[in-house]
Order: C-alpha cells, then sequence, then structure tokens
C-alpha cells in the first residue's frame, strides 16, 4: 500500500462507493444508516489517505469495523435504556444527564477496546459491582493474581487515555 494523492482517494471513491453502499444497505437493511457509513469509511481514508493494492478489500475492512462499532454501540444505548426502565420515574435522569452518561459509556467501551473478554469483565465487575479481586477470580474462574494482571491492564489503559 501506497501514499494516495487526492486525486486517487476521488477516484477511489467514483469506483467503489456505490458498490460498498450496496454492500452496506444489504448488510444493515438500512440505507441511510449504509449511506452514513459509506462516506464515513471514505472519511476515514481522508485521515489516513493511501493507495490500497485490493480497493475493496481495503475498504471492506473499514466498512466493518464501522459496523461493528456501530452495533456495539447500539447494543449499549439499549442497555443503558433498560436499565433506566427499571429505576422509578423520581429518580429517572433527565435528558441531559442521561446523554452524558450515555457519551462516557460510549467512552469507557471504546477505551476498554482491545482487551480481552475476561480483563473487561475483571475491570467492571471490579469498578461497578465493587467485588473483591477473590469473587472475581471465583466469577472467570482465574486466579487471583491473574485478576489483579486484568484490572492493571485496565487502569494502564485508563491512565493512558487521561
Amino acid at each position: 500500500m501506497s501514499t494516495a494523492a487526492p486525486d486517487s482517494i476521488d477516484a477511489l471513491y467514483r469506483d467503489h462507493h456505490g458498490w460498498l453502499q450496496g454492500w452496506l444497505r444489504r448488510k444493515l437493511g438500512c440505507g441511510h444508516q449504509a449511506a452514513d457509513l459509506a462516506q464515513d469509511t471514505f472519511v476515514s481514508l481522508l485521515a489516513r489517505p493511501c493507495q490500497p493494492d485490493e480497493p475493496r478489500a481495503y475498504l471492506l475492512t473499514i466498512a466493518r469495523r464501522l459496523v461493528f462499532e456501530t452495533w456495539r454501540r447500539r447494543d449499549l444505548e439499549r442497555a443503558w435504556l433498560a436499565q433506566l426502565a427499571t429505576l422509578p420515574e423520581a429518580c429517572a435522569p433527565s435528558e441531559e444527564e442521561r446523554a452524558i452518561v450515555l457519551e462516557a459509556l460510549l467512552a469507557i467501551d471504546a477505551l476498554l477496546d482491545g482487551l480481552s473478554p475476561k480483563a473487561r469483565r475483571a475491570f467492571l465487575l471490579s469498578q461497578l459491582e465493587g467485588l473483591t479481586h477473590a469473587r472475581i477470580a471465583e466469577e472467570l474462574g482465574v486466579s487471583v493474581s491473574r485478576v489483579r494482571q486484568y484490572i492493571a491492564q485496565a487502569l494502564a489503559r485508563c491512565y493512558e487515555a487521561v
């Protein structure tokens, strides 16, 4: 892959945008969301221009990542809304507070992305549930020292972000 000039990105867009949007439409079942993600795919190319040897494979790689992120964001939002539904109406946060919490949840999710599922779970059990390392180890079926390693990995990501 070599660095691409702006005109080659333009050519890549002209040659493959319709195909990519069609693929996304079939994958997502929504033309509007497909159009948005197709645009986001090409915006990603502008951030890191290159001339891929296999343009469609490269575009699909970017688009698949964006689809996965969209699904994760949707799942997280649904879980948050389901949790809100369990609260008494008097305790329910305002729309602004809901948006702020959802934004924070998405940021935490992105921050922990790349950790193993057990490391993510250990960190969340520690921080959200307040479980001890011994209880987390029992829940995950690992040693207490491994739980400490998992939590240290997650905390290192948090510190890097700050």
